[in-house]
């Protein structure tokens, strides 16, 4: 039986935490930010965490 890949996409978007939480990096704060408020650029740093209904299908791409 071949051996299960990751998919390389979702490697590049996702980390999984200490605690096994899968986390993100906001989207929005690319480009543009000349024309977006500062509050909103500072509320898109950080990372959030994946929503629940889509921890089962990323924890299936990682191959976890």
């Amino acid at each position: 039986m071949p051996k299960m890949k990751a998919h390389s996409g979702i490697k590049k978007r996702v980390k999984v935490t200490g605690a096994g939480k899968i986390v993100h990096q906001k989207s929005g704060k690319r480009h543009n930010l000349e024309g977006k408020p500062t509050s909103r650029t500072r509320r898109l740093d950080g990372v959030a965490e994946v929503s629940k209904a889509d921890v089962p299908r990323v924890r299936r791409m990682l191959g976890l």
